[in-house]
């Protein structure tokens, strides 16, 4: 029986954190696909939702988490996702600037990210844990 409370605890967290997921790429659709911004250049950011999630999950592989005393491997990983959050941060904010697509679409595609950012941080501190078990599913 407690294999299904665990079950239901975590399918709820899962069900939330897929409906975030759904509002932050709807932000970054709506910032193309208006007919007032109608330009799709600010879609070059799922390049960076998919390439975020890696330093991360090399890093708890090679030294199994986050608990442990600093290391270089985390302290590189943790760079580079930094890096690669910053990037589609500001890619946005730079196409703007050059002209390439409207501010409003800026807007809607930073706000989106920030959603999706926020989303994989959740999945991570959901699912990150050492305690959560596979199997019991």
């Amino acid at each position: 029986m407690a294999g299904i409370r665990a079950l239901q605890m975590y399918t709820h967290k899962l069900i939330g954190l897929a409906f975030l997921a759904a509002v932050g790429i709807t932000l970054l659709v709506l910032g193309c696909a208006l007919e007032q911004f109608n330009n799709w250049w600010p879609m070059f950011v799922l390049i960076f939702y998919l390439l975020v999630p890696i330093p991360t999950v090399i890093s708890r592989r090679l030294s199994g988490g986050y608990d442990t005393a600093s290391n270089a491997c985390v302290e590189l990983c943790i760079f580079l996702t930094t890096g690669i959050v910053v990037s589609c941060l500001a890619l946005p904010i730079v196409l703007a600037h050059k002209g390439t697509i409207e501010p409003g679409a800026c807007g809607l595609v930073t706000s989106g990210s920030v959603v999706v950012f926020l989303t994989i941080l959740g999945y991570f501190s959901v699912f990150g844990n050492d305690d959560f078990d596979y199997s019991s599913w």
